[in-house]
């Protein structure tokens, strides 16, 4: 621990990459654990554009309710040792991969009545928190239930009176150009990429980490179990967020 502190430490920037792994200490469910599967159905196989277009009541049941689930749940303390970490260092950014706003709630917490702005995450997969609208470029903050009874109860666009979707990057579907660029420039530029449980399978998030290391960065992986990303990493460390990140950022946050 005390020498990944030191290689954090030594580093003029940082990239922190982060995945379901560190949202599910607070309780958030995953896609791929025991609770991926829903009714008869798969995450993988509501969480598409295509299901939208069959069924967008079935999916706006599953997301509505997903939507209470994790509104119920807080940060952790990885999330809140992050957030102090990107809040004391001028070149950290935090990058994930998770839909439910929790790095954003830690940073604005941290940050104590201050702007949170340099903690807030770059979200490659959007926010569960927000709608969007499935024909024009109109979104909103929305964390209220939605009624998925009938289509016609379902959420209308204010502006052309199409479908509301959930603003996530669903399978199948492209990251926002602007988003991604952003992730993979600071990715090729950092000294140090920490990557806390992902399982290193989604593209094209998996590879920040590679990039990070192809352009002479260091990376330091953060998960319970062995991942595509370990080979990848110049230091693996085999715990969970909450048992690892405060720890190791402690010496560098006090």
């Amino acid at each position: 621990m005390r020498d990944t502190s030191g290689i954090i430490a030594g580093a003029e920037s940082v990239v922190v990459l982060t995945g379901a792994g560190i949202s599910a200490e607070s309780g958030v469910p995953t896609f791929r654990g025991p609770e991926g599967l829903w009714r008869s159905f798969r995450a993988e196989d509501l969480a598409t554009p295509e299901a939208f277009e069959r069924d967008p009541r079935l999916v706006w049941e599953w997301y509505s309710l997903r939507r209470e689930r994790v509104a119920r749940c807080v940060p952790n303390a990885a999330h809140h040792a992050l957030a102090r970490f990107a809040l004391a260092r001028p070149h950290v950014r935090i990058i994930t991969q998770n839909v439910d706003e929790l790095h954003s709630d830690a940073a604005r917490a941290a940050a104590n009545g201050a702007d949170p702005l340099r903690a807030m995450p770059l979200e490659l997969h959007g926010s569960i928190f927000r709608d969007r609208c499935s024909m024009c470029a109109f979104h909103r903050d929305n964390r209220a239930p939605v009624d998925w009874s009938s289509l016609a109860s379902l959420p209308r666009c204010e502006e052309c009176g199409a479908l509301l979707r959930p603003d996530v990057v669903w399978f199948g579907e492209r990251l926002e150009p602007g988003v991604l660029e952003e992730a993979f420039e600071w990715a090729g530029r950092v000294d140090v990429c920490l990557v806390i449980g992902t399982s290193g399978v989604v593209e094209p998030a998996a590879s920040i980490a590679s990039t990070t290391r192809a352009t002479g960065g260091q990376v330091i992986e953060i998960n319970p179990e062995e991942t595509p990303l370990t080979r990848v990493a110049t230091v693996s460390i085999r715990g969970t967020a909450v048992e690892v990140v405060g720890k190791m950022l402690a010496p560098i946050t006090g």
